[in-house]
């Protein structure tokens, strides 16, 4: 089949989003043409078993990646295809190709831009965000080699905890005094750093890679403050940057990413956005952008409802989630090590959850291997005003 020049709709993005938006579509309008530009080499996949379930399930195997998208939904996906520009007033995208792509309404569902190191791009420097980025990894852990973790994070610290689990000499490099204080009060975060120490990951803290050289023999990470250090290989933890670039003299409203409203339209006619790239108002938290699957996945949904005419706001505030060797937790709102928190543990360190404050007011809820309680945790948010400390304890079990 032909590749068409138009669509009834237009995803502009290749992951999550991307899927879930286009079977939002198809749940109220069966027949529409749905055409998806994606940068990618791969059809959407589920991107969070790249630094979980890949490296630490045995039984969770690569078929299980790929979320066949276009057979559930009949779109039209077209791979490593680059947008150079939107054009609202004429319903049109400009590829880097230089192809025309019009549409009848269309979607922003760019997601991020890995963060990179001050180095040379090459087989043995990689960014983390792609299924081919995992590939490239995998491939280098396979050799059981030494290999650099650069970023205390999620990413970061899910690929080093990956990495040790799978055999590799593993060093993880991050700016914190402690892994997790950006997240976790004092104590925490030192429980947590030492279940990378127990499992024999190389913590060096405090610190940034300024630099370096790649040569034939491995890398060698130049860091501020700090003796370099040589490795095998080193990936990038650092998170994303929202991938907004192509929206420029667009017409939207850029705002640390792509500024939406309670329906998820931009400022733009016939123009949505969904997913990390998306700064939206959540019905509890207010104005905020969310890089998690959940999000992703019910923010995807939405905008596609929303193309096909469901006219709904987004009314789902998102959790997210991280499993790094036995600590597994949920979170919904606001984590930031600097704020006064109420903890409130079964078990220390094991099994409790965690209310983070902000002049008083819950603004956040971890729940530390504390499972089926995200609902809760909204609740907790949506009436931070009417809650005092002593309210906060036992409230979640």
């Amino acid at each position: 089949m032909a590749d068409s020049t138009h669509f009834d709709y237009l995803i502009i993005g290749g992951g999550m989003s991307a899927d879930t938006a286009a079977r939002g579509i198809r749940e109220l309008d069966e027949t529409g043409t749905i055409g998806i530009l994606s940068e990618d080499v791969d059809e959407p996949y589920t991107r969070p078993a790249l630094s979980k379930k890949l490296w630490t399930d045995p039984e969770f195997t690569w078929d299980q990646v790929p979320l066949g998208t276009a057979a559930a939904t009949g779109a039209q996906i077209r791979l490593q295809c680059s947008v150079a520009a939107v054009r609202p007033d004429e319903h049109e995208v400009d590829t880097t190709d230089g192809d025309v792509v019009s549409y009848g309404k269309a979607v922003i569902a760019t997601g991020g831009a890995p963060r990179l190191l001050p180095l040379p791009a090459g087989p043995n420097v990689l960014p983390f965000r792609s299924a081919q980025n995992y590939r490239e990894l995998r491939a280098l852990a396979d050799r059981h080699g030494r290999i650099a973790v650069v970023g205390g994070g999620f990413i970061g610290t899910e690929l080093a905890a990956a990495l040790v689990q799978n055999g590799v000499e593993t060093v993880l490099v991050h700016e914190g005094s402690v892994v997790g204080d950006n997240v976790f009060p004092p104590d925490l975060a030192k429980h947590f750093e030492q279940l990378f120490v127990d499992a024999g990951v190389e913590v060096i803290g405090g610190t940034r890679v300024v630099g370096g050289e790649v040569t034939e023999d491995g890398v060698r990470l130049d860091l501020a403050d700090h003796d370099p250090v040589t490795v095998d290989a080193v990936v990038s933890g650092l998170g994303i940057t929202p991938v907004v670039d192509l929206m420029e003299g667009s017409g939207v409203t850029v705002d640390d990413g792509i500024l939406v409203d309670e329906q998820l339209r931009t400022s733009a006619q016939d123009v949505w956005a969904c997913g990390d790239v998306a700064n939206y108002p959540d019905r509890i938290l207010g104005q905020r952008r969310v890089e998690h699957v959940d999000n992703a996945e019910q923010m995807g949904k939405a905008a596609g409802r929303n193309l096909a005419g469901a006219g709904q706001p987004y009314a789902h505030t998102p959790y997210y989630y991280s499993d790094v060797f036995t600590a597994s937790y949920e979170a919904v709102g606001r984590l930031d090590g600097s704020l006064d928190v109420v903890e409130d543990w079964q078990e220390p360190f094991d099994t409790g959850v965690l209310y983070y404050l902000d002049d008083g007011k819950p603004v956040g809820v971890l729940l530390w291997n504390v499972w089926d309680s995200t609902d809760a945790a909204r609740e907790v948010l949506a009436h931070a005003d009417s809650l005092s400390r002593d309210d906060l304890i036992g409230r979640i079990r």
